[in-house]
Parts: C-alpha cells; structure tokens; sequence
C-alpha cells in the first residue's frame, strides 16, 4: 500500500456509533437475506455511522465461508454506500480469513477487520504480526481493524505494542475495535504516534469511559436498537456538560442490563426484535429465548422507558 493510500485511509477514519449488525436467520437456522434492506435501513435510522459486519453480533463463528460471503455482500448492497462498512474475516483458518478478506474488497467494503487464530495461541507480537501481515495481504487495497477482544480469543498482548510494530510492519493497519477494559492501554493507543490510530471501543454499557479515554467512537450490538440513547450520551460529552452525559449513560447501562439478564446474545437478539426489527433466532449452539422470557423482558425495558 503506498503512502497517498495510507493517507487517504486514515482521512476516512470511522467515528460516532458502528453497529455490530445482526445476521438475519429462518427458524431453522437458516440464512434470511431478505431481511437485510429492512435491518439495513432501521439501523441506520438509529444514527449508526458505520456497519460491521459478521462479527461476534453477526455470529460470524457459527457461519460457513460461504454464509458469510453473502451476508456481507448483502449488507453492502443495502446499505449502498451510505454509511462505512467493516466486514470481520478473522478465522481459525488464515487460508480462510484470507478468502473472505479478497472478498470483502472485491464487493466493495470499505475496510476489513479481524480477530487472530485462537485454537492454537499466539503468544508474542512477532506472531500475531505475522498473522495479520499474511492475511492484509490478500486484500492490499483495504484499511484493516484489529479486533481485540481478549476474553473471547485468549490473546491479551498489549495493543500499544503492536501499534508500535505495526508503524512498519503493517501499513494498511487503520486501527483497532477495542473490546477489553485495559483504559490504560486503551488510553496509549489513542495517543499513540499522535493518534496516528483510529481507535473504537467495544463496549456499549461503558461507551462514555471509552469516549472519555479519546476514543473516536464504539462498536456495539445494542447501536443496532438504541442509537438514540446513546447519541445522547455523545452530545452531553461533546457539549462540556459530563453529569449529563453520565445519566444518559446510566439510562442506556440499565437497559442493557436488563436485557442481559435472559442471557448473552440470545438476549441480544431477541431486543433487537423487540425494539427494532425482527432478525429471527440465533444459531446453535445460542438457543432463542422462551416466548415467556421475550415478554419479561418487553415489560422491563418499558419499565425502564
């Protein structure tokens, strides 16, 4: 990648609410492609600035190569260019990560993400270098994310210092999806190289303490339903007034806990049908919510307004 394309790549830095989109299914947990132009166009009603596509939200470990090819094609056309659009290719298989990474700018994504190889553990930041060089590789023309979520993969190497490998050793790094609670290597990764890195964090219930360390926006699957009660806790920050901000963060936490009382992303997808639309169960090994839970939940997230 030349130096005019870093250039641009980092002009075009993603910011504000990216949704983690959901991956529509039938009830036998097959794909519904259908769906995705009506998905599409409610999330972006919410006030998303960016898709991300096929993600831990998008069950992206629980779909074929081929399943996920056409998800992200499919959110792509839909979403016709309105808002940036990431598309995750991590997999165990860097054979297979590299596929859906040349996919992914053959369609016209505008960046890619990934997480590492997990089965088998990366333990230095020479090897996950090496990792993501090789799968960077096979999409040259394409911004690439890092997407670290340490709990999930088992590798929690500092990102700090990868970005300091990477200032030579990956050009086409655009930045990180941070989804740990290390604020302070979150905070040395925002300034970094004079926040040379697009940093986004990955948690919605503490989206104000990532935009407080610096970081340029967040990545989460409640923006796809609750894009407005979040983009109250940006303006409040954005206009000086903290407390404010704090509240509105404190309205949006309690909803999100209430929904992860019935489970993980079960529950996650079940809100989604329940305040926007309908993206049908998950996959196995997720089982859907009882229609009993479904209800429970509809009446506290009333509750809570």
């Amino acid at each position: 990648m030349t130096e005019a394309r870093q250039a641009e790549h980092r002009e075009h830095l993603l910011s504000g609410l990216v949704a983690a989109a959901f991956t529509p299914m039938m009830n036998d947990g097959s794909l519904d492609l259908g769906r995705i132009p009506a998905v599409c166009n409610f999330v972006l009603g919410q006030g998303a600035g960016g898709l991300f596509l096929c993600g831990s939200t998008g069950e992206s470990p629980s779909l074929t190569v081929d399943e996920r090819m056409a998800v992200s094609e499919a959110y792509i056309e839909a979403g016709a260019g309105r808002v940036p659009t990431v598309v995750h290719v991590g997999h165990n298989s860097l054979t297979d990560a590299r596929t859906l990474a040349a996919h992914a700018q053959k369609v016209g994504a505008d960046a890619i993400a990934l997480v590492p190889p997990s089965y088998f553990s990366i333990g230095s930041i020479a090897g996950l270098v090496n990792c993501l060089k090789d799968v960077a590789d096979a999409a040259p023309d394409m911004p690439l994310y890092y997407y670290h979520i340490p709990r999930l993969t088992g590798v929690g190497l500092r990102m700090v210092d990868l970005l300091e490998q990477a200032d030579e050793a990956l050009p086409s790094l655009a930045g990180l999806k941070f989804s740990s609670f290390e604020f302070d290597d979150l905070l040395c990764c925002i300034r970094h190289g004079q926040r040379r890195y697009n940093v986004l964090f990955g948690s919605d219930e503490m989206l104000l303490a990532g935009l407080s360390m610096g970081a340029a926006g967040a990545v989460g699957s409640t923006f796809n339903f609750m894009g407005p009660y979040y983009r109250r806790v940006i303006d409040a920050l954005g206009g000086g007034d903290l407390q404010q901000a704090q509240e509105h963060q404190l309205v949006a936490t309690r909803m999100v806990h209430q929904i992860l009382k019935h489970g993980g992303h079960n529950a996650i997808k079940a809100a989604m049908a329940v305040m926007g639309e309908d993206c049908g169960p998950p996959r196995l090994p997720w089982k859907a919510l009882s229609g009993e839970a479904v209800i429970a939940m509809r009446e506290e997230l009333l509750d809570e307004g």
